[in-house]
């Protein structure tokens, strides 16, 4: 008789199910900001009890991306400045240190992956699409931060690009200019990683970068003096 040493798939629980498929429908924006999220209503669309759809919006209400209102009920986060100024300052700064720790153990391919990401976003730089644009950014900066070896961190950055993700369909269809400096960016990023730069030099970088970003948006929001995020464009490494 064989027998295999295969352990059997797992099945994801209701809850996990539930967490997801909401999750999924909020960063799509299928549900945007303030969407009532009732949990009959979600039981019958995902055809289980309450009580997974409840436990799945307690972990999305951890996450920022669901409050509760007395009275009201469960909700999607409302967009608000300060919230999404908190998220782009925080990711800043724990983006910036998974880039810094990933530097060292990034191989070349995972340096011509990065580049290849950028490519293709300057191509779009110009005639813009604001969500591809976003999500290419996304895909670049993973690949710089992936191979941290801290897992805390990285647990911190991605629960970063969820909040920011249900915060912002896309900053660039805010501030199309931004794209191109972007891009240019992460041309500088790259050189730094590449020539085997000083890690507090590329956690600084990565950090400017994510925190220009931010100051393009709030520049945008008030013409006559915006609040400064950081004074990140005054750091020195």
């Amino acid at each position: 008789m064989v027998t295999s040493n295969t352990a059997p798939p797992v099945t994801p629980s209701k809850s996990q199910v539930a967490y997801e498929w909401i999750r999924d429908r909020i960063v799509g924006q299928e549900y945007g900001p303030g969407y009532r999220l009732v949990f009959s209503t979600l039981a019958g669309d995902l055809g289980m009890s309450v009580v997974p759809v409840r436990e799945a919006l307690r972990r999305l209400e951890a996450e920022g991306l669901v409050t509760h209102e007395r009275n009201v009920g469960a909700r999607v986060s409302l967009v608000d400045e300060s919230g999404y100024t908190e998220v782009m300052q925080t990711l800043g700064v724990v983006e910036g240190a998974a880039t810094a720790l990933s530097a060292p153990l990034l191989t070349p391919a995972d340096l011509d992956d990065a580049r290849a990401i950028n490519d293709r976003m300057t191509l779009l730089a110009d005639d813009l699409d604001p969500r591809t644009f976003t999500s290419l950014n996304q895909e670049f900066h993973s690949a710089l931060y992936r191979a941290c070896p801290n897992a805390y961190l990285l647990e911190e950055v991605h629960r970063g690009w969820v909040r920011l993700s249900g915060l912002r369909t896309s900053t660039f269809a805010f501030v199309p200019g931004r794209a191109a400096e972007s891009v240019r960016e992460h041309g500088q990023l790259l050189a730094l990683v590449e020539g085997g730069a000083d890690p507090l030099e590329i956690e600084l970088a990565a950090r400017r970068h994510r925190w220009a970003t931010l100051d393009a948006y709030l520049a945008l929001r008030h013409p006559d003096g915006a609040p400064r995020s950081t004074t990140a464009s005054k750091e020195t490494p």
